[in-house]
């Protein structure tokens, strides 16, 4: 029992922690509050992993698959708490283990997927991830300690089998959605890296609204701070910046331009004629 209830305690922080992100990606909540920096969870949330099916009306966030997950270990820790018949009740807590037990499981493994992710291609930090990361491993962990198992080797076997199902799979599906992947090495010489953040459509609002303010951004193909500053805004919001090269050998540079304006840090920002130096969160720019 005490396993049970402290099941269902961490599945409560999971349904709060993924439905946070995943509402607030619909637009029904504000933004929030990220420990360690809101730049750093929206480029992660927003990052094409973060992101299951994307059109013009609906969006289904990642987010939206773990809080269905712990939504479904909450109801499997607390129904078999309740009074039912003996003889259902001793079925439906051996059922209710194994269910837990085996999404636990893939939610540990593909949190584990997932925080690779993060560090190695997105290369930012989301405490939303670490933390559905931690409960998942959590849950998995109590989920062991707790069931009442006759078989530890059928435990094991079904484990492995699972573990190596969702590893596979988890692969498979990232490196099909990784924005480099889809890179040539056709790549033309002074063309800045991918931005693989998508873009909400208040970003992409934002950003036409800056062009159309003739606000410019002085950026570099090779500076890494722009790199962050177009990630902020996302992949189809950058690309309707008004950006301009000053690298002589960049793509499409207009290095004389960027020498006359006085640019010697970049990304540099043009407002009402006056520039301002370093990365700006959106919030700034506002």
């Amino acid at each position: 029992k005490f396993a049970r209830i402290t099941i269902a305690i961490l599945a409560t922080i999971g349904v709060i922690d993924t439905g946070s992100i995943t509402f607030n990606r619909w637009g029904l909540i504000g933004s929030l509050t990220c420990p360690g920096g809101k730049e750093g969870c929206d480029k992660v949330l927003n990052s094409p992993w973060g992101t299951i099916f994307e059109n013009e009306n609906l969006i289904i966030p990642l987010s939206f698959l773990g809080l269905i997950s712990y939504l479904t270990i909450l109801l499997l820790a607390i129904l078999p708490l309740m009074q039912i018949g003996k003889s259902k009740k001793t079925n439906f807590t051996n059922g209710s283990w194994w269910g837990i037990f085996i999404l636990s499981t893939a939610m540990s493994v593909f949190s584990f997927i997932l925080i690779g992710l993060m560090i190695f291609k997105i290369q930012a930090f989301c405490f939303f991830c670490v933390l559905s990361g931690i409960l998942s491993i959590s849950i998995f962990i109590l989920s062991i300690l707790g069931g009442s198992w006759d078989n530890n080797e059928e435990l094991f076997f079904r484990g492995i089998l699972i573990s190596l199902a969702i590893l596979l799979s988890s692969l498979i599906w990232s490196s099909s959605i990784d924005p480099g992947t889809s890179i040539s090495n056709s790549s033309l010489p002074g063309s800045p890296p991918p931005v693989i953040s998508s873009s909400s459509a208040s970003k992409i609002a934002f950003a036409k609204y800056l062009s159309s303010k003739n606000i410019v951004m002085y950026s570099a193909y090779w500076c890494p701070h722009c790199h962050d500053q177009k990630e902020l805004f996302g992949l189809e919001a950058s690309k309707e910046l008004n950006v301009i090269e000053c690298a002589k050998d960049g793509l499409n540079s207009q290095s004389n331009l960027c020498d006359r304006k006085g640019i010697n840090s970049y990304p540099s920002w043009e407002i009402n004629g006056e520039i301002e130096e370093g990365v700006k969160s959106l919030e700034e720019l506002v």
